[in-house]
């Protein structure tokens, strides 16, 4: 499962980035146990869903600030690159509807769970 947000700022060249670095991203076990397969390596499939939420900002007070997320149009278009482009890079992609109010369930199988930014932010 992919959560993406998408900033003010954002341009397709952070699409580009995002997408070729999950792709690539050597996150799955070989048979060794090791994380050293991608997902064509192991003919895995992402779920991509919006999420605006990841940009609140709750470093100050007690109420995220979202003043950082990207509009809606310019999200919702960056959104639709990334999904092309990692269907492009042959990932099987399913996603979520833009700006609707969606029930997702997730079985994270591991203790992983990674954060990428484009700005290299944290």
């Amino acid at each position: 499962m992919i959560l993406l947000g998408v900033a003010e700022g954002d341009v397709q060249d952070d699409v580009v980035w995002l997408a070729g670095k999950i792709a690539g991203l050597r996150v799955f076990e070989d048979c060794e146990g090791r994380m050293n397969l991608d997902l064509n390596d192991v003919a895995g499939s992402a779920l991509v869903v919006s999420q605006f939420t990841l940009l609140g900002d709750c470093r100050k007070g007690r109420r995220p600030a979202f003043v950082t997320a990207a509009g809606p149009e310019m999200a919702n278009s960056l959104y639709q690159s990334f999904v092309a482009e990692m269907r492009g890079r042959g990932v099987v992609v399913e996603t979520g509807t833009f700006q609707a109010q969606m029930d997702v369930e997730l079985v994270n199988d591991g203790p992983v769970t990674l954060l990428l930014d484009s700005r290299k932010t944290f």
